[in-house]
């Protein structure tokens, strides 16, 4: 079996795969300070819980946007499992993909897995939006090459600059909105109003603009926490794919032990 760990700058995710199925998955907040051994003790035992021996995982690969991580979960794989961990991007498990702008060693591992997985996925000319702490737009040909793409700061990441910058404006949970009205009657909706909407209407305006750019018709594939919730009030998004980043680990896992 496959150990794959997702690094990402809020979370780290583990999932467990037979093949290019996915057999669990588990979560923990992303502390570059966390050793080997405080892994190990968490995963052990979610690991045993499954019914999963540790001797049944034979490859790991790690993806990670915190470079201080990948030391750590390096003592993780060696100490515990006996295996010496593929670095998503290094090495055997280079990308394998054109990456197409200024600073091809800039891009972050989660953006260049998500061009791999929805590449190998889906047909054409793609825009990956990824929800994270950040939210990312990338551009995607039709022939798998990275072309480049947006970051934006994530929806929460705004809330908390808002509220976090006034002295009056209470704490509130991103959520649905009640109504598609957007004139709020009150402080909370029209905060969330103004969180929601606008962030849909500035994701509806990037994605015009890059299909524009590109030229030919492209897909629009979502991924990350939050792309259920914005699916559900834009018709932008051709695909939802909540593990896209982690299919990605997966493929590069694949192609790097033949």
């Amino acid at each position: 079996m496959l150990l794959a760990a997702d690094v990402g700058n809020t979370n780290v995710v583990f999932a467990l795969f037979d093949g290019r199925e996915i057999k669990a998955r588990w979560r923990i907040a992303t502390d570059p300070r966390r050793t080997g051994d405080e892994y190990a003790v968490w995963l052990l035992q979610l690991l045993q819980i499954e019914g999963v021996d540790r001797k049944e995982i034979t490859n790991i690969i790690v993806g990670s946007v915190v470079p201080r991580a990948i030391h750590n979960l390096t003592v993780l794989s060696e100490k515990y499992f006996g295996v010496t961990p593929m670095i998503a991007g290094q090495a055997d498990a280079d990308w394998g993909i054109s990456v197409d702008v200024d600073e091809p060693r800039s891009l972050g591992a989660d953006r260049a897995l998500n061009a791999i997985a929805a590449h190998a996925k889906y047909d054409g000319d793609l825009i990956v939006i990824d929800f994270g702490t950040a939210t990312t737009f990338d551009a995607v040909d039709f022939n798998g090459a990275y072309k480049g793409g947006i970051i934006a700061p994530g929806i929460n990441l705004s809330l908390d600059a808002l509220v976090g910058n006034t002295a009056k404006l209470p704490r509130i949970a991103i959520k649905s909105p009640e109504s598609d009205s957007v004139i709020g009657t009150n402080t909370e909706d029209q905060m969330l109003i103004g969180v929601f909407w606008g962030y849909v209407a500035m994701m509806e305006g990037l994605i015009e603009r890059m299909r524009a750019e590109i030229g030919r018709p492209a897909k629009v594939i979502a991924t990350g926490g939050l792309a259920i919730l914005f699916d559900k009030h834009t018709d932008m998004f051709d695909a939802v794919d909540s593990d896209l980043t982690l299919e990605g680990l997966a493929i590069l896992a694949e192609r790097a032990a033949q």
